[in-house]
Protein backbone atom coordinates (compact mmCIF):
# COMPACT_ATOMS: atom_id res chain seq x y z
CA UNK A 1 0.00 0.00 0.00
CA UNK A 2 1.19 3.39 -0.66
CA UNK A 3 0.60 5.85 2.41
CA UNK A 4 -1.31 9.12 2.34
CA UNK A 5 1.04 11.98 0.60
CA UNK A 6 2.34 14.65 3.10
CA UNK A 7 -0.17 16.86 1.22
CA UNK A 8 -3.39 15.21 2.72
CA UNK A 9 -2.36 16.33 6.01
CA UNK A 10 -1.78 20.29 5.52
CA UNK A 11 -5.30 20.73 5.79
CA UNK A 12 -7.65 21.96 8.70
CA UNK A 13 -7.83 18.99 10.85
CA UNK A 14 -11.62 18.59 10.60
CA UNK A 15 -11.11 18.00 6.93
CA UNK A 16 -8.21 14.79 7.73
CA UNK A 17 -10.26 13.96 10.56
CA UNK A 18 -13.13 12.99 8.26
CA UNK A 19 -11.30 11.84 5.44
CA UNK A 20 -9.31 9.31 7.15
CA UNK A 21 -12.37 7.34 7.55
CA UNK A 22 -12.47 4.65 5.64
CA UNK A 23 -8.54 4.54 5.25
CA UNK A 24 -6.42 1.66 5.94
CA UNK A 25 -3.73 1.62 8.92
CA UNK A 26 -0.99 -0.97 8.21
CA UNK A 27 1.61 -1.47 11.03
CA UNK A 28 4.28 -3.59 10.51
CA UNK A 29 6.16 -2.98 14.24
CA UNK A 30 6.93 -6.68 13.97
CA UNK A 31 7.31 -9.71 11.61
CA UNK A 32 3.30 -9.82 11.21
CA UNK A 33 1.72 -6.98 9.06
CA UNK A 34 -1.44 -6.07 10.95
CA UNK A 35 -4.13 -4.00 9.07
CA UNK A 36 -7.24 -2.22 10.17
CA UNK A 37 -9.80 0.31 8.72
CA UNK A 38 -10.12 3.55 10.34
CA UNK A 39 -13.61 3.96 11.59
CA UNK A 40 -13.45 6.81 14.54
CA UNK A 41 -11.19 9.63 14.37
CA UNK A 42 -11.40 13.42 16.28
CA UNK A 43 -9.94 16.18 14.88
CA UNK A 44 -7.92 18.82 17.67
CA UNK A 45 -7.44 22.41 16.14
CA UNK A 46 -4.41 23.54 18.30
CA UNK A 47 -3.52 26.86 19.68
CA UNK A 48 -7.02 27.46 19.62
CA UNK A 49 -8.77 24.37 21.04
CA UNK A 50 -8.55 24.25 25.23
CA UNK A 51 -8.71 20.39 24.34
CA UNK A 52 -5.60 20.51 22.36
CA UNK A 53 -2.03 19.66 23.62
CA UNK A 54 -0.96 22.59 22.25
CA UNK A 55 -3.57 25.10 23.74
CA UNK A 56 -2.11 29.02 23.23
CA UNK A 57 1.28 27.71 22.16
CA UNK A 58 2.17 25.29 25.22
CA UNK A 59 5.06 24.04 24.53
CA UNK A 60 7.08 21.18 26.40
CA UNK A 61 9.17 18.12 25.62
CA UNK A 62 6.58 16.22 25.85
CA UNK A 63 4.24 17.37 22.73
CA UNK A 64 7.33 19.39 20.14
CA UNK A 65 6.34 16.28 17.82
CA UNK A 66 2.63 17.99 18.20
CA UNK A 67 4.30 20.98 16.21
CA UNK A 68 6.03 19.02 13.60
CA UNK A 69 5.09 19.08 9.96
CA UNK A 70 2.00 17.58 8.81
CA UNK A 71 2.08 13.96 8.72
CA UNK A 72 4.46 13.35 11.29
CA UNK A 73 3.09 11.07 13.96
CA UNK A 74 2.47 12.46 18.14
CA UNK A 75 1.68 9.85 20.17
CA UNK A 76 1.97 10.60 23.89
CA UNK A 77 0.25 8.49 26.78
CA UNK A 78 -3.16 9.35 28.48
CA UNK A 79 -3.65 9.12 31.76
CA UNK A 80 -0.15 7.83 32.25
CA UNK A 81 -2.05 3.96 31.04
CA UNK A 82 -2.45 3.86 27.45
CA UNK A 83 -0.61 5.42 23.94
CA UNK A 84 -2.52 7.62 21.54
CA UNK A 85 -1.85 8.59 18.61
CA UNK A 86 -2.23 11.17 16.15
CA UNK A 87 -1.21 12.42 12.95
CA UNK A 88 -0.27 16.15 12.89
CA UNK A 89 -2.17 18.15 10.53
CA UNK A 90 -1.11 21.92 8.78
CA UNK A 91 -3.54 24.39 9.13
CA UNK A 92 -5.05 26.86 10.13
CA UNK A 93 -2.81 27.14 13.54
CA UNK A 94 0.12 25.16 14.56
CA UNK A 95 -0.07 22.13 16.75
CA UNK A 96 -3.51 20.50 15.13
CA UNK A 97 -3.60 17.04 14.62
CA UNK A 98 -6.14 13.94 14.59
CA UNK A 99 -6.40 11.28 17.13
CA UNK A 100 -7.07 7.81 15.80
CA UNK A 101 -10.14 6.25 17.92
CA UNK A 102 -11.42 3.53 16.67
CA UNK A 103 -10.51 0.66 13.60
CA UNK A 104 -12.20 -2.33 12.26
CA UNK A 105 -9.53 -5.00 12.08
CA UNK A 106 -8.92 -6.73 8.87
CA UNK A 107 -5.69 -8.66 9.25
CA UNK A 108 -3.36 -9.93 11.56
CA UNK A 109 -6.16 -10.61 14.04
CA UNK A 110 -4.59 -13.19 15.77
CA UNK A 111 -1.82 -11.42 16.81
CA UNK A 112 -4.39 -8.20 17.82
CA UNK A 113 -6.01 -10.49 20.25
CA UNK A 114 -2.72 -12.07 21.52
CA UNK A 115 -1.83 -8.12 22.38
CA UNK A 116 -5.70 -7.39 23.96
CA UNK A 117 -5.75 -10.26 26.14
CA UNK A 118 -8.20 -12.57 24.24
CA UNK A 119 -10.96 -9.88 24.16
CA UNK A 120 -13.58 -10.10 21.94
CA UNK A 121 -12.74 -8.85 17.91
CA UNK A 122 -15.38 -5.68 18.53
CA UNK A 123 -13.34 -4.78 20.96
CA UNK A 124 -10.15 -5.30 20.34
CA UNK A 125 -9.49 -1.41 18.74
CA UNK A 126 -12.30 0.54 19.46
CA UNK A 127 -10.70 3.02 21.58
CA UNK A 128 -7.58 5.09 21.15
CA UNK A 129 -5.51 2.93 23.91
CA UNK A 130 -6.60 -0.65 22.47
CA UNK A 131 -5.89 0.82 18.95
CA UNK A 132 -2.47 1.56 19.91
CA UNK A 133 -2.22 -2.21 21.97
CA UNK A 134 -3.65 -3.63 19.44
CA UNK A 135 -1.67 -2.60 16.78
CA UNK A 136 1.85 -2.70 18.48
CA UNK A 137 2.11 1.41 18.52
CA UNK A 138 4.01 3.05 21.44
CA UNK A 139 6.25 6.62 22.36
CA UNK A 140 9.30 4.90 19.51
CA UNK A 141 6.77 6.49 16.70
CA UNK A 142 6.52 9.85 18.00
CA UNK A 143 7.75 12.26 15.84
CA UNK A 144 8.52 10.05 12.82
CA UNK A 145 6.99 11.07 9.67
CA UNK A 146 4.23 8.41 8.62
CA UNK A 147 5.43 7.74 4.91
CA UNK A 148 8.98 6.56 6.81
CA UNK A 149 7.33 5.03 9.46
CA UNK A 150 5.97 1.25 10.36
CA UNK A 151 2.76 2.73 10.89
CA UNK A 152 1.55 4.25 7.41
CA UNK A 153 -2.08 5.58 6.41
CA UNK A 154 -2.78 4.75 3.21
CA UNK A 155 -6.85 4.64 0.97
CA UNK A 156 -8.73 2.21 1.56
CA UNK A 157 -11.85 1.28 -0.19
CA UNK A 158 -14.76 3.70 -0.53
CA UNK A 159 -16.38 4.74 2.23
CA UNK A 160 -19.94 2.38 3.17
CA UNK A 161 -22.04 4.21 6.17
CA UNK A 162 -22.81 6.72 7.16
CA UNK A 163 -20.41 9.47 8.80
CA UNK A 164 -21.51 10.50 11.85
CA UNK A 165 -20.33 13.95 13.73
CA UNK A 166 -20.41 14.31 17.39
CA UNK A 167 -18.59 15.86 20.33
CA UNK A 168 -15.37 14.71 20.82
CA UNK A 169 -15.29 12.62 23.80
CA UNK A 170 -13.16 11.88 27.32
CA UNK A 171 -12.20 15.57 27.50
CA UNK A 172 -13.25 18.20 30.04
CA UNK A 173 -12.84 20.73 27.80
CA UNK A 174 -14.72 21.84 24.61
CA UNK A 175 -16.54 19.14 24.95
CA UNK A 176 -19.65 20.21 22.53
CA UNK A 177 -17.32 20.94 19.51
CA UNK A 178 -18.79 18.39 16.76
CA UNK A 179 -15.09 17.25 15.79
CA UNK A 180 -15.50 13.63 16.60
CA UNK A 181 -16.20 11.52 13.57
CA UNK A 182 -17.17 7.77 13.27
CA UNK A 183 -18.14 5.70 10.47
CA UNK A 184 -21.55 4.22 11.45
CA UNK A 185 -22.26 0.74 10.10
CA UNK A 186 -23.71 0.60 6.94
Amino acid sequence: MRPLPTAFFQRPAEVVARELLGARIVSQLGSTSLVGTICETEAYLGRDDPASHAYQGRRHNGNQNLYGPPGTWYVYRSYGIHWCANLVCGRPAPGGAVLLRGVLPLEGIALMRRRRGGIADRLLANGPGKLCQALGITKALDGAPMRRSAVLVALGGAVRGEVRVTPRIGITKAVDWPLRFVLAKG
